[in-house]
């Protein structure tokens, strides 16, 4: 199953469930959220709620994503209740650089970047037992909900990046009961976007170069992830032509931890089991476009796709002028 959120003409917001290029829009519910929180306090499966509460109404996807009305496919009503993080180096990569990164990391361990040590722990322990923890992976944060775009809204970069590049991930989305259990709501393709540059001039500025907006979007997955994911992460010019596309590959069998491992290095903090908070988390990619040397441009436009996602997501880079606050002594 699939969920959109996204307002009506009138400006109203709605929640459905798409179906090819339809959506049935959901009765007594006007967010995923609130869908969820349903959910869990009668202690039924999301995907079953949803189905009872379908109604007769439905709209055109095609139509409402033209019209800019998309949402984000999970919010909170106070943008400060939602933590949008991520955890890195946790693909294998595609197979033509998996052996490589093999070698790479078959040496005296002394010897490795911190990168690859950890890179190296995930690979040897990222994917524990069950019911075991492994070891943890690189973990950060990106902001609040303020910073998610949806798709067909514009990626704002600050005038002082020096990079406003795509990483095209698959990210959690979950909602914290009433009681601080963690649930997951589903997943949904997602660009996390990040200034690589500032990152490669020191390991160190990793925390600052994360510090962006993402998209997300524009549906949400309800259930499992797929095993294997696969996917096309592009950039079309200001002309709308195709200046760079790469395929990506996710989910478990491309990765070096199990979803369970990082969600269990993320949730076993009691800050980040607060009743009522959402969670995004980005589980990381082997695929940029900055490793081909590729600079994007404001006007330029971010496409991350996945058949088994829905629709794909579409984000345009710009660029807002930075007014930095001077702090003043009381």
């Amino acid at each position: 199953m699939l969920l959109v959120q996204f307002k009506n003409e009138q400006g109203a917001r709605k929640v459905g469930v798409l179906e090819d290029k339809t959506i049935r829009i959901i009765d007594g519910y006007s967010t995923t959220y609130a869908l969820a929180q349903d959910a869990i306090r009668k202690s039924v499966g999301l995907a079953a709620l949803a189905e009872k509460a379908i109604g007769a109404q439905t709209t055109s996807f095609e139509a409402v994503a033209a019209a800019g009305r998309l949402l984000s496919p999970l919010d909170h009503s106070d943008d400060a209740h939602t933590y949008v993080t991520g955890t890195g180096l946790t693909h294998l990569g595609s197979a033509d650089t998996r052996d490589a990164m093999h070698k790479k990391i078959g040496g005296d361990v002394e010897s490795l970047s911190d990168s690859m040590k950890m890179f190296r722990m995930g690979v040897e322990g990222g994917k524990p037992a069950p019911g075991t923890a492994g070891v943890q992976p690189e973990w950060f944060y990106k902001g609040d909900g303020s910073i998610v775009a949806a798709s067909g809204q514009d990626l704002n970069m600050p005038d002082f990046a020096l990079d406003g590049g795509e990483e095209p991930e698959v990210a959690g989305l979950y909602v914290i009961g009433d009681d601080g259990q963690p649930y997951r709501v589903g997943f949904a393709i997602g660009n996390e976007f990040s200034d690589h540059v500032t990152e490669r001039q020191n390991y160190l500025y990793l925390a600052h170069s994360k510090l962006r907006v993402c998209g997300l979007g524009p549906a949400l997955l309800v259930g499992e992830a797929p095993a294997s994911i696969e996917g096309t992460s592009r950039i079309y010019d200001k002309e709308g032509k195709v200046r760079w596309q790469k395929p990506f590959f996710s989910g478990e069998q491309n990765m070096s931890h199990t979803i369970a491992n990082l969600e269990h290095h993320h949730f076993k903090y009691a800050l980040f089991k607060r009743p009522g908070d959402v969670h995004v988390h980005f589980f990381g990619t082997a695929t940029l476009s900055v490793a081909d040397n590729i600079s994007v441009q404001p006007g330029e436009t971010f496409e991350i796709e996945s058949p088994q996602f829905g629709p794909a997501l579409r984000n345009k880079l710009a660029v807002f002028k930075t007014e930095v606050a001077k702090v003043k002594a009381l």
